[in-house]
């Protein structure tokens, strides 16, 4: 997989329907009229992740005051997903995309530096769906520690 467009403010949110950790079938279209968060991360039960994971299960409670719902994405197939989200008590739908299409559409996977190498991979990345299904925000490359404080100051919640 090569380089895909970046996503930008305004965009029209690609087309987003996975499994969740028990398999059932989660589609963007399921919080039509609401704000989600959607986030790309590259590996469940990864110290990184599990750090940003259990950050937005903290943070839940006010998002959802705000009329947020958050949703994760990684390549990670359901019963991984379904230990990590057992393990971290986690409150929110993972979704597994093993394919990677869901990841390369957002444009959450392709080139990134790791170690100082070029490599193919999950962008660990993070949007905010408004209502209509528009991209209201989008950012790449986020750090997973800190991520929800910073992304809470950014939207204002």
């Amino acid at each position: 997989m090569s380089e895909n467009t970046r996503l930008t403010v305004g965009d029209t949110a690609p087309h987003l329907e996975l499994p969740d950790a028990d398999g059932k079938t989660v589609s963007l279209s399921d919080y039509a009229g609401r704000k989600v968060i959607v986030y790309f991360y590259p590996a469940a039960s990864t110290p990184g992740c599990t750090k940003q994971a259990c950050d937005f299960r903290d943070n839940l409670a006010e998002l959802e005051g705000q009329g947020i719902d958050v949703l994760g994405v990684s390549p990670d197939k359901p019963a991984k997903l379904a230990k990590f989200r057992d393990e971290q008590g986690l409150t929110f739908p993972l979704l597994s995309d093993p394919t990677k299409e869901t990841l390369a559409a957002w444009g959450a996977f392709g080139e990134k530096k790791m170690y100082g190498k070029t490599v193919q991979g999950v962008i660990r990345s993070t949007f905010l769906v408004d209502e209509e299904g528009t991209i209201a925000a989008a950012q790449y490359n986020v750090r997973a520690t800190g991520h929800v404080a910073k992304l809470r100051r950014d939207l204002g919640v």
